[in-house]
């Protein structure tokens, strides 16, 4: 299928004024939850996250971590280990978070203690909750707090505020999901927009299906074939986009494939996890 190559930028301005207010608050901050996506664990990292938060402790939560390719997202957090993160795997939908929550106060220790000298009492921890767009931030918070704190969408954008939330044990910033200004990297733009972090009505969809046919095959090609019975690729795709069409009923008037159709139903299987358990990144030169 012909596809647009306009490069891919999002950069909302409700985004820019976020990363400023993020900026100003991080003098009440104890601890950072920094949110991504295990099915893309470097993707969906915040590029230029360091210049926001500084040196804050943080905890690195892989959500969605049961809709991925365990074995290789755990390479890539084995790497973010290595450098000196914390790391919390969940599956936001049916984790307890009570992991989450023992590891914050472990990390806050010496914070406690320092207020213990000073003859202070201590107090509940602060937390940042950042990430990009659609990585699961309000549904950790509202998992965090045992019921709806913070309003949910399934697109990117929803949040565009930051606002306070006080728990009885713990004290969360939440932030609209972080962008940087323009990708360098147009394989990662790609990945965000695939699993919606990035918006899919600024892009054509045939080059977010295409990316994601042509992907899926690279790293998992049983699963184009037990989904719709694809064991080979051609060069534009066309064969492939009929096969799907037939199989799945997305027709128009006398039989003919809605190709339109069928590349939305292609990003929602993925992004359904109705393909498998993905992991779109890999750790460079393997």
């Amino acid at each position: 299928m012909n596809e647009n190559k306009t490069n891919i930028n999002w950069f909302p301005g409700h985004v820019a004024k976020a990363r400023r207010e993020i900026k100003e608050k991080m003098k009440f901050i104890d601890v950072v939850y920094e949110v991504i996506d295990s099915r893309m664990p470097i993707s969906s990292k915040v590029a230029d996250i360091n210049d926001i938060i500084k040196d804050k402790k943080r905890i690195l939560i892989a959500t969605k971590y049961d809709m991925c390719d365990k074995k290789e997202t755990d390479k890539l957090l084995d790497t973010y280990k290595e450098k000196g993160y914390y790391i919390y795997k969940c599956d936001l939908l049916h984790d307890n978070m009570k992991g989450l929550l023992t590891l914050t106060n472990d990390i806050m220790t010496d914070s406690y203690k320092k207020m213990e000298d000073k003859g202070l009492k201590a107090r509940t921890p602060r937390v940042l909750v950042i990430g990009v767009p659609n990585c699961g931030k309000s549904t950790l918070i509202n998992r965090l707090a045992g019921s709806k704190k913070a309003p949910v969408g399934n697109k990117p954008g929803f949040t565009k505020t930051l606002s306070w939330i006080r728990l009885s044990n713990i004290e969360l910033l939440d932030t609209p999901g972080i962008l940087w200004p323009k990708f360098e990297d147009q394989e990662q733009a790609k990945k965000l927009v695939a699993l919606s972090s990035i918006k899919n009505e600024i892009v054509d969809p045939f080059l977010i299906s295409n990316y994601i046919l042509n992907t899926i095959y690279k790293l998992y090609p049983d699963y184009l074939n037990k989904r719709y019975g694809i064991t080979s690729l051609s060069e534009d795709l066309l064969s492939e986009y009929e096969i799907i069409g037939k199989r799945r009923g997305a027709l128009i008037s006398k039989g003919e494939v809605d190709y339109l159709k069928v590349s939305n139903i292609i990003t929602r299987d993925l992004q359904d996890g109705l393909l498998g358990p993905v992991t779109l990144d890999r750790i460079e030169n393997e």
